[in-house]
């Protein structure tokens, strides 16, 4: 009877921890994908300020 008492203590807390687990993951995986959101708005953004900064210097490739 201890065994079973104790093989079922062991199985909730293996759940218990494996949903923690699962949370930080997800956790740490959004926390990733914003930081990715906000550098790439900052390389477009760096880009277009690129392309202006080009074309503003050789107007002739434009074609006016």
């Amino acid at each position: 009877m201890v065994a079973m008492v104790l093989t079922v203590i062991l199985y909730v807390a293996g759940f218990v921890f494996l949903y923690g687990v699962i949370r930080l993951a997800i956790r740490h995986a959004l926390e990733e994908l914003e930081v990715r959101r906000v550098q790439a708005e900052r390389a477009e953004e760096l880009a277009a300020v690129r392309d202006r900064t080009m074309l503003r210097e050789n107007g002739f490739l434009t074609g006016s």
